[in-house]
């Protein structure tokens, strides 16, 4: 169980030996692009320390607008050693001048907002990774994607694995598809080595699927059953698998789904979290046939098993919100069954 921020963070930017190895096998500076989001600062904290413990000297460097300024943004990376560099991606100019770099860790994303300006999605998710690609021409590449390429599928089938066609609800979805297919084409025409991972969803206590599920229980809100299915992994786990990742970069990419190895039932974690939290959940409709899924299988035979189990992840969101944790309050909607984010 987890006290303060402080212990949070630690263990999630925690590398076991298998990041250690990963890193001391590619050697050189790591540049993490897009990197002020919720997972950037202890992923790249986990690279720092992985490449002390091993003995690599190397800058490790974190890109983002930082558009709050040289606050608490900043400081998450700069506290830990981890340099920063201001950068408007969307402006290419920028984007030549930042540091070169062996090792690229790919974060940005756009989702939320999607619905109403669809067309900077598309800029953000698909023209970025060719500006992207032509400037890190002579690096490898680890690229965050989603599970939300996948079509809806029933939960006894155990989701999609890597092999079957992607088939994307929404302009979302369909735009992430694009961000990899950017990143396939400039991966076979320059010989980019990728590594593409599909996230879905990372947890963190302050928050995640399992958040909203607790948060939603605590307060005595009904709880939507129609998506009654889900996958989830420990930050601290993703993150791990993510820099393992630098180990498979290819050509043609690599793409791996990284989530738990369970398919959970939203019904059955609101009964727990009722038990942990000492409120009885409410529910709403009933679960339909379908659910936005993932299979790990393969992810985790190439990248490692996940060492916090979905039980104890459940302890320990239901521990901090009954301690008063700090919550991000961005809510997932993974509840979204029509691809509108």
């Amino acid at each position: 169980m987890f006290r303060t921020e402080a212990e949070l963070d630690a263990a999630l930017s925690e590398p076991i030996t298998g990041v250690v190895e990963t890193l001391s096998r590619h050697p050189g500076d790591i540049i993490f692009l897009g990197a002020a989001g919720k997972m950037g600062p202890t992923l790249a904290r986990m690279a720092k320390r992985a490449s002390d413990a091993g003995g690599v000297k190397r800058r490790v460097i974190a890109v983002s607008r930082f558009s709050a300024g040289a606050g608490d943004g900043e400081e998450a990376f700069t506290a830990h050693g981890v340099e920063t560099v201001r950068c408007d991606l969307l402006d290419e100019e920028q984007v030549k001048r930042l540091p070169d770099a062996p090792n690229v860790v790919y974060m940005p994303g756009r989702k939320f907002g999607s619905t109403g300006d669809a067309a900077t999605t598309w800029a953000v998710n698909c023209h970025l990774p060719a500006v992207v690609c032509r400037k890190y021409r002579a690096s490898r590449v680890v690229v965050f994607s989603t599970g939300n390429v996948y079509p809806l599928t029933r939960p006894e089938t155990g989701g999609p694995t890597e092999r079957d066609p992607p088939d994307p609800v929404g302009e979302y979805g369909m735009s992430a598809l694009g961000r990899e297919r950017m990143f396939e084409f400039f991966s076979r025409s320059l010989g980019l080595p990728v590594a593409v991972i599909r996230l879905n969803y990372a947890c963190d206590l302050r928050y995640g699927v399992l958040v909203d599920l607790a948060c939603k229980v605590r307060a005595g809100e009904p709880v939507d059953l129609a998506t009654g299915y889900f996958n989830t992994i420990w930050q601290g786990d993703a993150s791990v698998m993510t820099l393992r990742a630098f180990d498979h970069c290819s050509t043609p990419p690599a793409v791996f789904n990284l989530t738990g190895s369970e398919v959970l039932s939203v019904r059955e974690v609101c009964v727990k979290f009722g038990e942990l939290l000492g409120t009885a959940p409410r529910f709403a409709g009933s679960e339909a046939d379908t659910a936005l899924l993932s299979n790990a299988a393969a992810g985790i035979a190439a990248l490692g098993p996940p060492r916090v189990s979905s039980e104890r992840l459940i302890e320990w969101v239901a521990d901090w919100l009954n301690r008063g944790g700090r919550l991000l309050n961005r809510p997932t909607h993974f509840e979204n069954r029509d691809g509108r984010f």
